[in-house]
């Protein structure tokens, strides 16, 4: 991320930001809350727009009578919306819709959007969000993808699926350049829903994702892209596999492009072969995969432009290099059951070539700076939210999301997990209420003296006229901007 822009002497009173070289000149600032109002008994942050976040503040304002009167949701980023902004495959626009419920949460009277604020170690930390609020609520995710700890996996042309889903979803800190995709075969490491989603964009013609919200960058080396051969790779078998019926259907019904399995493969698992007894959803998985495995003895005619192959029992154990320190493939070793729902390897070996290496085999949180941090399950211990420090709950400080349970569960998981945080931070307002001192006359003063330049919604809607113009200048639907200077620029037309 850029560096931080400058505070003028006339952002003193609320006036005008102004921003380093590159960034352009001035952004109008959030303005304050408003004067007449009475003081709130409680001020509240929620560190993290995302739907954990959001779901927090519309938790915390739910009574209107109740003990919390403002919340500000804070974002490092200058767009909301977290993971459905930025996680969401551009193709999926019904999940994507869920932006449309988030949005009525952060219009709500009491509750005011602050985006481009970072916590922690570069920006403000968490005992200077204390001086400002009664109570803050970190819903900051699991930042970081999971590694394979394997030879060669940072070769040129390895990359993690995180990078590669940001970089087609327009994240400003996704790398511009790193995927050329003149791969004739690619390789994704794992079978959760991202490398679904990762598999089935690879898989998708230019065509089909044009009206999508992709970045024009994105889609014009998407549909550069000579990928023909796509090999989806999980270690063990398809009855434990992560993906969702709804996502592991969608890839049968790509146009031009066809699912391919191994009889042998599927039949190594016991749950195939005999799924009385196994979750009804891994049921319906199974049903998928045979019906895909009886279809490809069936198929007549020519064969589909790209194949989008499933692959179970194999473990990644080396990134091959073609000698230049580019990847060449990937070299597997065959696994089987163990018989305890684990797997075993056999000492077989197996090369699948692939120009294109992604890695998807899950998130882990970040420490952040001020915040105590379990570094082996990636979480801030808590109790019931609460976070706790030396095994005692630290007043004012609670979490929710992946940063609180760990990188799990699906979108509508974090609306039960907000809610218990939540349920903890209201049964200590009164606590909160007294014990803290006199707070910031604004949160907004704090928030400067650290450096940041809140950009509020205002500031948001500006993105979203400048991405709808974008879109209309290049005949497709809205098109998302890609960088730090663009959204910076659009926020300060907004405001």
């Amino acid at each position: 991320m850029p560096g931080r822009a400058r505070i003028s002497r006339a952002a003193a009173s609320g006036a005008i930001l102004e921003l380093p070289v590159g960034r352009s000149t001035a952004v109008p600032s959030v303005p304050s809350a408003t004067a007449s109002q009475s003081p709130p008994r409680l001020r509240v942050a929620v560190v993290g727009a995302g739907p954990s976040g959001v779901y927090a503040a519309q938790g915390l304002v739910r009574d209107e009578a109740g003990p919390v009167a403002a919340v500000d949701v804070l974002d490092r980023l200058p767009c909301p919306y977290g993971l459905v902004r930025y996680g969401v495959a551009p193709d999926h626009e019904k999940i994507k819709s869920l932006q449309n419920n988030l949005r009525s949460v952060l219009e709500h009277p009491r509750i005011r959007f602050l985006g481009n604020v970072t916590v922690g170690a570069d920006g403000v930390r968490p005992p200077a969000l204390l001086r400002a609020y009664h109570a803050v609520v970190y819903c900051v995710g699991a930042a970081t993808d999971r590694r394979l700890g394997i030879p060669g996996e940072d070769l040129r042309g390895s990359h993690s699926a995180t990078d590669f889903v940001s970089w087609y979803s327009a994240h400003p800190d996704a790398a511009t350049d790193g995927f050329t995709l003149g791969a004739r075969s690619a390789v994704v490491i794992g079978v959760g829903n991202v490398a679904v989603d990762v598999a089935r964009v690879l898989a998708r013609r230019s065509d089909e994702l044009r009206p999508t919200d992709m970045p024009q960058g994105a889609l014009e080396s998407l549909a550069r892209s000579g990928i023909g051969e796509i090999s989806m790779v999980g270690r063990r078998g398809p009855s434990q596999a992560k993906f969702t019926t709804k996502e592991l259907r969608e890839l049968g019904t790509l146009p031009d492009a066809g699912v391919r399995l191994r009889e042998d493969e599927l039949s190594l698992d016991p749950g195939y072969r005999d799924p009385e007894g196994l979750p009804s959803a891994v049921r319906r998985n199974l049903t998928v995969l045979r019906g895909w495995a009886r279809e490809a003895g069936e198929r007549t005619g020519p064969p589909p432009s790209r194949s989008l192959e499933l692959r179970f029992y194999l473990r990644p154990v080396e990134v091959l290099d073609d000698g230049a320190g580019a990847v060449r493939g990937v070299r597997f070793e065959r696994t089987e059951p163990d018989g305890r729902g684990g797997v075993t390897g056999t000492g077989v070996y197996e090369d699948i070539e692939a120009q294109l290496a992604l890695r998807s085999v899950g998130y882990h949180g970040v420490p952040l700076t001020g915040l105590p941090f379990d570094e082996r399950s990636g979480t801030v211990p808590h109790e019931a939210g609460r976070v706790l420090r030396d095994g005692a709950a630290s007043p004012g400080e609670y979490v929710a999301g992946w940063i609180k349970r760990g990188p799990t569960g699906v979108i509508g998981t974090n609306r039960p997990c907000a809610k218990e945080t939540v349920t903890s931070l209201l049964a200590d307002a009164d606590a909160l209420s007294e014990a803290r001192g006199p707070l910031a006359a604004d949160p907004l003063e704090v928030l400067r003296e650290a450096g940041q330049e809140p950009v509020g919604w205002q500031g948001w809607l500006g993105i979203e006229t400048a991405e709808a113009e974008l879109g209309r200048h290049l005949a497709r639907s809205t098109v998302k901007i890609p960088d730090w200077e663009g959204l910076l620029a659009a926020a300060r037309a907004g405001a």
